[in-house]
């Protein structure tokens, strides 16, 4: 019996050791090996990307828009305008209707709040925050908030750049300036 065991050993062992020589296939299963790791950081580069340049596209459109309020050429326009001449800087990334506007005037840069607002949700699951609107004064000191909520794709490796309980990322561009004597 322990012959018939040796035998069937060396068998073994000679299959081992030609499976262990072999070469045909062995790109594929390291590919496939090294593929999800791969496929996984290569996803969340390109979303990391695309959510700082989204992110940049609107602190370039706040800044913009408070420019016009600064110089006095945004003054009376009701806050639908002010939306309005925001969507076109925006307009290929965002859509205008998601898009929250926050302007709000202060006595002194001491006063002013730039913090991110805290988002309230109503039972439909959208933002149910009423966003104040002053287009502001000679001498104040003015605060422009644009929020927007970006979707988010969940990628492999569990990376996830939402920070709202949605699943979204909030994205917000600020300017805080003094309204310039008009």
């Amino acid at each position: 019996m322990v012959r018939h065991l040796a035998k069937y050993f060396r068998r073994r062992a000679r299959e081992i050791a030609r499976f262990a020589r072999a070469q045909r296939g062995a790109t594929a299963v390291e590919f496939a090996l090294i593929a999800p790791a791969f496929l996984g950081v290569l996803i969340a580069i390109f979303q990391t990307a695309i959510f700082l340049f989204a992110q940049q596209t609107l602190q370039t459109a706040a800044l913009q828009a408070g420019r016009a309020l600064m110089t006095g050429s945004g003054s009376g326009l009701t806050q639908t305008q002010f939306t309005n001449t925001v969507c076109p800087l925006i307009q290929p990334l965002f859509t205008c209707a998601n898009l929250m506007v926050n302007v709000q005037s202060y006595a002194d840069f001491a006063a002013a709040n730039t913090s991110s607002p805290t988002l309230t949700y109503n039972a439909n699951g959208t933002v149910a925050n009423s966003w104040s609107y002053t287009s502001g004064a000679p001498g104040q000191v003015m605060v422009v908030q644009l929020i927007y909520q970006w979707s988010v794709v969940g990628g492999p490796l569990g990376f996830i750049l939402s920070n709202l309980p949605n699943g979204s990322a909030e994205v917000m561009g600020i300017s805080a300036f003094r309204v310039e004597p008009y």
